[in-house]
């Protein structure tokens, strides 16, 4: 069977929908906000390991001016709004990748954890985790990158308990001595010292100091980066 649709007939059927729409509107409206999206993990294959990305929530840091320094602050602001970012607040995505090798689940630091230095967006980690269906007690290693509040604070709940009871963790000794120090709690570096010791005291027996060009872990190697920490580093993953 077949139907001879006129454009005029089409235009009248659309209005009549929209008349129908609007009159039925007030029941649409009463449909409650979600509020959510969708979850917050990406996986994919890297040779035979299968690597999982999740992340910890976005990380507000502010003004650009102070973040981005040796730039003018028109020409920032400018490239953060060509590329549809406010440029009144420069908004980090914390992605943590967990590699599984077929023989170790390894995941790359820990995010905010419980503190709220950066605001109520960040601490996502533990419920990334679960969309992805990953379990805290089978990750085998945790490595980090280095020491500052947000690599390192979720290793700890609230309350001190350790969220990865199984894993060895793996830092560079120099981080690890630097953001430990009582030393420093007399200075502004007060707030990062009480994080750091807060989360990698109670795991300090199962911390293993990587090297610079070290093979740590099968399929990872240590790269030194020092400056933005004194034992920054990054991982070739191969």
């Amino acid at each position: 069977m077949t139907y001879d649709v006129s454009r005029r007939s089409l235009l009248a059927l659309g209005a009549g929908l929209g008349a129908t729409t609007l009159k039925g509107g007030n029941a649409l409206a009463k449909a409650p906000k979600l509020g959510t999206q969708s979850p917050y993990f990406h996986r994919f294959i890297l040779g035979s390991a299968e690597v999982t990305v999740v992340s910890d929530g976005p990380l507000p840091l502010g003004p650009p001016k102070g973040t981005f320094v040796g730039v003018p602050d028109d020409e920032v602001r400018k490239m953060l709004s060509d590329n549809f970012l406010s440029p009144d607040n420069v908004v980090l995505e914390q992605n943590s990748p967990i590699v599984n090798t077929g023989d170790k689940l390894i995941l790359f630091d820990t995010g905010m954890g419980t503190s709220q230095a950066f605001g109520p967006t960040t601490g996502r980690q533990q419920k990334s985790l679960a969309e992805a269906g990953i379990k805290p007690e089978d990750i085998d290693a945790v490595v980090f990158s280095h020491a500052h509040i947000d690599h390192i604070g979720g290793v700890v709940d609230a309350s001190g308990k350790v969220l990865y009871p199984n894993a060895q963790y793996y830092i560079a000794q120099s981080d690890f001595d630097y953001w430990t120090d009582e030393g420093k709690m007399g200075s502004p570096l007060k707030d990062f010292v009480v994080h750091a010791r807060k989360n990698l005291m109670p795991i300090r027996d199962r911390l293993v100091f990587y090297k610079d060009g070290e093979a740590f872990l099968p399929g990872v190697q240590a790269l030194g980066a020092p400056g933005h920490t004194v034992g920054h580093t990054m991982f070739m993953i191969t």
